[in-house]
C-alpha cells in the first residue's frame, strides 16, 4: 500500500551520506537522485525512503507523532541497523530490544531529528 515515505532535511549531502550508509545495512541502495531529492529502496516496485529539502523553501522540521518504521527479517538485522544508525550520529529514542512477545525494535532520530525505528516480528 505505501509507495514511499518522504523525510525533510536541511542538509541534503549530509543526510544522503547518513542514509547511504544506514540503508545499505538493509540491502537498500539509491534508486534515484534528482539533485534535490534522493530515494532509497531494494527495488522500484517496493516501498522507498525519500529525502528532500522542503519544496516550499522553508526549513525542514520534524513532525510530532510522525515515525517511519523500517522492517527487516531478523533481530540480528535490527541490532545491526540500530547500531549503525547510532554510529552515524543518530540519537537514541529507545534501544533495540523486545517490545512484547512478537515485536523487536530499536528507535532513533536521524541527523535532522526525524524519528525512525527498525523492527522485525516474531
Amino acid at each position: 500500500m505505501i509507495g514511499y515515505v518522504t523525510l525533510g532535511t536541511n542538509d541534503l549531502p549530509r543526510g544522503a551520506a547518513f542514509y547511504d550508509a544506514l540503508l545499505a545495512e538493509m540491502g537498500a541502495r539509491r534508486l534515484w537522485d534528482l539533485g534535490t531529492m534522493i530515494a532509497w529502496g531494494v527495488a522500484m516496485d517496493k516501498p522507498a525512503v525519500v529525502l528532500t529539502k522542503p519544496y516550499d523553501g522553508q526549513s525542514a522540521t520534524i513532525g510530532n507523532g510522525m515515525m517511519v518504521a523500517l522492517v527487516v527479517k531478523s533481530k540480528d538485522m535490527v541490532d545491526r541497523v540500530y547500531k549503525k544508525a547510532i554510529e552515524l550520529g543518530a540519537k537514541d529514542e529507545g534501544p533495540n530490544g523486545p517490545r512484547g512477545e512478537q515485536f523487536y525494535a530499536g528507535y532513533f532520530r536521524d541527523l535532522d531529528g526525524n524519528k525512525l525505528n527498525v523492527f522485525c516480528m516474531g
